[in-house]
């Protein structure tokens, strides 16, 4: 039997930002020389624990033969960061902390640098809200959850991804398509869950320090230990400073927002008996700012362009579980959670403030009756009160608010602007539910996972959520995988494209509600093939899943570029995503991997929206801003003796389709490259790091329309579809101190 000995790398660290005060590039060059040189000297200045390393990597001198009689026999290797079973019919993808620390991985929105499947964009120039697109299709129609308990959804979606920080993260999940039942209905492209460290298994003391060149300033730190043999904590801490505002492309515009974010998160935990509890709070405080910096322009005439986010943060959450039956493997466990998200915010004239109050409770049995026969069931309860408050508004002139292109000289500032669009109120939605999911093994070669539930929604009423996964060894180095499965989800039209209000379009959901249901079917077909070559198997990868759309809410931007008309779709919306991937290493412990994706993402608009009177025109358009084609190669190498650790990904992103702006031409975006890399320098201790990301420099020309002139309605800042921002450099250090 072989094994690998893990080679503890700690993502949990302290990191310490020093920014650079001036912005010419020689004196940037000059810093970061020294910076480097620093470094070098920190690490040649350790000759104790140098000579510890090269103690301990010394070989030994080789014993006389000697006869034993072994009963294992254990091979040491490397940890390999991206782990898949090849035993489950449900294909779930595990990040582990070796593949997070091959990059800086602030947060959960840089995790998946390396991922082939996960795509993570700006929604716009100006908040630094991100977004994630799995299957062609964007994050609200991922389930993503908080180490199986539903979070980032509604209210949170525009910034939630910011709100885990890297370090305290142990792993992450990802499950494509149709995932199981048993976390609920609302995961239609997919399932990611993320497992924070655990207190009974975490280091005493893990720091993190961070510096990058871009004004970022990153601290994290989480402390753990065993109060009884059975009762354990831990405490995270994450202080995030990036106040410094930069305009690299001379538009008046801070390329990024100035954020400030404080988060604690304490958690406990208890064993005993075939008791298992759990509980923990989590609170977070965020500022952000954006907007124009340089007063210019139409600015000369109006107030400066500005944006302030104001977000406050609680989440609670308990586990308690209970094994009557460790043979049979019965137990009955119960998941509990509830989070208020209070946010207030302005952008430009517009106003949003909003509050949103979450409980969740998930009661699970299971059992296996034999090896070939297992058994999940139990009941969940899901509620939601989202109170909004929304004042779209827009400069005016003597005349009335003018179409795009108007003459500037109309403007008068004295007028009161014109409002829009306006919603104040609240909604309350209660989704009680029931579910069942069974595994069958018919033999070695042929498992079987399918899964029911029934919901009720006081809003919608009752649906049922059903889901299939099969898996076939062909071969022992060949296996296929299919599934099958519906989801559903509660819109939230106003917070899940709050984003939007950084322009200058009116809203009209005239052709909707703000709450709606939707639905879709979701496909999926993937072969693996395990070939051996070397002592080490090649692995190739091949996926194809089809989303496939009953009901859904659409935003058009493309009808009218002052506006976004938000309907219900009447006709059909798909996402076909098919690739390719494949992984091996080679001599040395070289890791690669090289994958491939082509996505084929449309929808039906109406080509008469807005116009009342005017009957339904249907027009089957690729989504925008939506890259048809991916392709990701990453490479990571690490010395022998484990002390030096080099990671690089090369990303090529397809063209896309941009918004019309004159709902007759078709524009699209360029194809282009990027380049990241890092350099990882390992102690006893922990590690030393530097870094750089988007390497080619590669930044959207123009990523806000009419910049000069923001109080226009042809002011528009969220049509991007590339960076926003140039090279950045990095440095950081990670500091663990294990238990006794």
């Amino acid at each position: 039997m072989q094994t690998y000995s893990k080679r503890t790398i700690h993502l949990s660290e302290w990191r310490l930002v020093q920014t650079l005060t001036s912005t010419t590039p020689h004196q940037r060059t000059l810093y970061l020389q020294r910076v480097l040189a620093l470094l070098m000297l920190l690490m040649l200045s350790l000759p104790s624990m140098q000579a510890e390393n090269l103690a301990e990597s010394a070989p030994e001198p080789e014993p006389e033969p000697t006869t034993y009689n072994l009963k294992e026999v254990q091979v040491s290797g490397r940890l390999k960061g991206l782990a898949a079973s090849r035993i489950a019919p449900l294909k779930v993808e595990t990040i582990n902390q070796a593949e997070l620390c091959k990059a800086a991985c602030c947060n959960l929105s840089e995790s998946f640098e390396t991922n082939p499947s996960v795509d993570v964009s700006y929604s716009d120039a100006l908040t630094g809200a991100k977004q994630i697109k799995l299957l062609g299709l964007s994050g609200t129609y991922v389930q993503l959850l908080s180490e199986g308990v539903p979070f980032i959804r509604g209210l949170a979606a525009p910034y939630g991804l910011s709100y885990v920080p890297g370090p305290w993260m142990e792993s992450i999940q990802i499950s494509k398509g149709a995932a199981s039942v048993i976390n609920g209905y609302e995961a239609i492209t997919g399932q990611i869950n993320v497992e924070y460290k655990k207190p009974a298994t975490s280091d005493r003391l893990s720091l993190n320090l961070f510096m990058a060149d871009n004004l970022r300033t990153e601290v994290n730190a989480d402390a753990a230990f065993n109060v009884t043999p059975y009762l354990s904590t831990s405490t995270f801490v994450h202080y995030e400073n990036e106040t410094k505002e930069h305009d690299g492309n001379n538009d008046g515009f801070s390329d990024l927002p100035a954020v400030e974010q404080f988060t604690l998160f304490n958690r406990w935990y208890y064993n005993k008996d075939g008791y298992t509890s759990q509980a923990g709070i989590k609170l977070l405080t965020e500022d952000r700012q954006s907007g124009q910096i340089d007063h210019g322009g139409h600015a000369g005439v109006y107030q400066p362009y500005r944006i302030g986010i104001d977000t406050r943060r609680v989440e609670l959450f308990t586990k308690n579980g209970y094994v009557f039956d460790p043979a049979k493997n019965t137990s009955l466990g119960l998941i509990m959670s509830a989070s208020v998200h209070d946010q207030q915010g302005f952008y430009g004239l517009n106003q949003y403030d909003a509050r949103q109050d979450n409980l969740y409770a998930n009661l699970i049995f299971q059992t296996d009756f034999n090896a070939h026969h297992k058994l999940v069931a139990g009941s969940s309860l899901l509620g939601d009160r989202l109170n909004e408050n929304l004042l779209n508004q827009l400069a005016t002139t003597a005349l009335g608010y003018p179409a795009p292109g108007s003459d500037l000289s109309q403007y008068d500032p004295s007028l009161p602007p014109f409002v829009a669009a306006q919603a104040d109120g609240d909604r309350t939605e209660w989704v009680p539910g029931v579910f069942a999911e069974y595994a069958l093994t018919v033999n070695e070669r042929l498992r079987l996972l399918a899964g029911l539930r029934y919901d009720h929604s006081n809003q919608f009423g009752g649906f049922v959520t059903p889901r299939l996964h099969l898996k076939y060894d062909i071969a022992p180095w060949w296996h296929l995988r299919g599934s099958l499965g519906k989801g559903y989800r509660t819109t939230n039209l106003l917070a899940e494209n709050s984003y939007l209000l950084s322009s200058s379009r009116q809203f009209d959901w005239s052709g909707t509600s703000l709450q709606s249901q939707e639905s879709a079917w979701n496909k999926g077909l993937s072969a693996q093939f395990y070939l051996p070559i070397d002592h080490k198997d090649l692995t190739l990868s091949f996926e194809w899943y089809n989303t496939d759309f009953e009901t859904q809410l659409l935003a058009d931007v493309d009808k009218d570029p002052g506006k976004v008309y938000f309907y219900d779709l009447q006709g059909k919306s798909y996402s076909n995503v098919y690739q390719v991937e494949a992984n091996y290493t080679l001599f040395g412990g070289l890791e690669l991997t090289a994958a491939f994706r082509y996505t084929d993402a449309q929808s039906t608009y109406n080509a008469n929206a807005g116009q009342a009177g005017m009957p339904y025109e249907g027009v089957l358009r690729e989504r925008p801003l939506n890259s048809r084609y991916k392709g990701l190669f990453t490479a990571s190498w690490q010395s022998p003796m484990k002390r030096w650790q080099f990671d690089t990904n090369v990303q090529f992103n397809g063209d896309s389709r941009l918004p019309y702006l004159d709902n007759t031409t078709e524009r699209r975006s360029p194809a282009y490259t990027l380049i990241n890399a890092q350099g990882t320098r390992y102690f006893r201790w922990g590690s030393i790091y530097v870094g750089g990301e988007n390497l080619t420099n590669y930044k959207q020309a123009h990523p806000i329309l009419a910049a000069d002139h923001p109080w226009t309605p042809s002011f528009d800042a969220t049509q991007v579809w590339g960076p926003v921002h140039g090279t950045k450099l990095y440095v950081g250090l990670r500091y663990y101190l294990a238990k006794k």
